[in-house]
């Protein structure tokens, strides 16, 4: 993409208790004011799309569509989709939403989109984000590895990431169980992945109260949004 050229973008960010959009210029700056919905509960694809429509009709104009959906997604349609609902597998939404919105859309899995808005593109960089379920995003050199699924692997005492340190496992066991959970989660991806950064974002991010090590820092929801305009970085 040239830098001179002056195509925005609205990227939305899918997730399991809020669905947000915002422009952003082609230098990948906010031009808008963030716009948020509930996510629509059950969470069919449906009214999903309906939720993203009227959401971007407050959002002024805009050339192509950035979406971070939280699950595995390949080529735009998607493949899992733990935190929604079943009726996404399978669902071909990069296709649905270009339909409603009549522009260009990519769609990637929501942590790959907040990492592409937090890593500097050097070295082993991961991405975890904590919200409703545990999302994660690996690079090497600015380069992503796809379909990093780390929530759903085995952490402790037969349990997941996800398990552990969902927003379920954060409600049960109060804020500061989790942070100790949390601080072994460090360790442990740490020794899997031996990073050079480890960046934690989503909704929850915000309840880390830990000492964090030097190489690891909280980065701001919003950039779950800001990692849409590289997805058009070709």
């Amino acid at each position: 993409m040239e830098e001179h050229d002056n195509l925005r973008t609205l990227s939305v960010d899918i997730g399991g208790s809020g669905v947000k959009v915002i422009v952003l210029d082609s230098k990948g700056n906010p031009i808008t004011e963030r716009g948020r919905l509930e996510t629509p509960k059950p969470a069919t694809p449906q009214p999903v799309l309906d939720a993203i429509t009227e959401l971007a009709t407050n959002q002024g104009d805009y050339e192509r569509v950035s979406v971070g959906f939280p699950g595995v997604v390949r080529q735009g349609i998607v493949e899992t989709a733990v935190n929604l609902h079943p009726d996404w597998i399978g669902f071909d939404l990069a296709t649905a939403l270009s339909k409603n919105l009549k522009r260009p859309v990519r769609v990637v899995n929501d942590a790959d989109m907040q990492g592409l808005g937090a890593i500097t593109g050097k070295g082993v960089e991961l991405v975890v984000t904590l919200g409703t379920g545990f999302g994660s995003a690996l690079f090497v050199d600015g380069k992503l590895l796809p379909n990093l699924e780390m929530g759903h692997h085995r952490f402790r005492k037969g349990d997941t990431y996800e398990e552990q340190l969902g927003r379920a496992a954060l409600e049960k066991v109060g804020r500061e169980k989790w942070n100790k959970r949390l601080r072994k989660a460090i360790a442990s991806l740490h020794h899997l992945f031996n990073y050079d950064y480890l960046y934690i974002g989503g909704g929850e991010a915000k309840k880390v109260t830990i000492e964090l090590p030097p190489n690891v820092k909280i980065i701001p929801n919003l950039t779950g949004l800001l990692g849409g305009i590289n997805l058009w970085r070709d």
